[in-house]
């Protein structure tokens, strides 16, 4: 398989991870790729997020390499053998540290460093992000540029990738599809 980039998103709870894991897991079972990777952008740093990543954990395949990085994703998506396929999951989280953690100058560098990974990568990625766009405008600051980042960002990966699907109910809707 030559380099393939696809784009998997949705709302919470509506399947887009393991959608993205089955898709996956059916490259390396017809042998289009041979070794699996799941970049983990979340961080148990309270105790319901801590028993969301224990769930995830015990519910994934054992076929996955398991790297758990919440914010410098670009080198490893960079570095990626034409063999390999990493799952990113997710942007949300990754943005959310983005504005959160780091300075928004910072955020900037690592978000095109981000995008020039997945232009330049050797191997396939599978990313996975929110659609948060859909509902009401929030009411505080920090609320609205999340989901005014989260927008632009999903658009610049969508923008560049081979392949978009929204799911919804466990069901993908293919936004687009332009294959190699």
């Amino acid at each position: 398989m030559t380099r393939r980039v696809e784009f998997i998103l949705g709302g919470a709870r509506s399947g887009k991870s393991s959608m993205a894991e089955h898709r996956a897991q059916s490259w390396l079972a017809s042998g289009n790729v041979q070794e699996l990777i799941y970049l983990a952008t979340a961080q148990g740093k309270d105790e319901e997020m801590a028993c969301r990543i224990m769930h995830h954990k015990a519910n994934r395949d054992p076929c996955w390499q398991v790297i758990e990085c919440p914010w410098h994703i670009a080198p490893i998506i960079a570095q990626l053998k034409p063999s390999q396929c990493v799952l990113v999951d997710c942007l949300t989280l990754w943005l959310t540290y983005g504005l959160c953690e780091v300075e928004w100058s910072e955020y900037q560098t690592q978000k095109k460093h981000l995008i020039d990974a997945l232009l330049a990568t050797s191997g396939s990625v599978i990313l996975v992000s929110n659609e948060v766009g859909h509902g009401i405008v929030p009411l505080g600051e920090l609320s609205r540029q999340f989901v005014d980042e989260s927008g632009r960002l999903n658009q610049e990966v969508a923008g560049i990738a081979d392949q978009v699907d929204f799911v919804m109910a466990g069901l993908a809707l293919n936004l687009k599809r332009g294959l190699k």
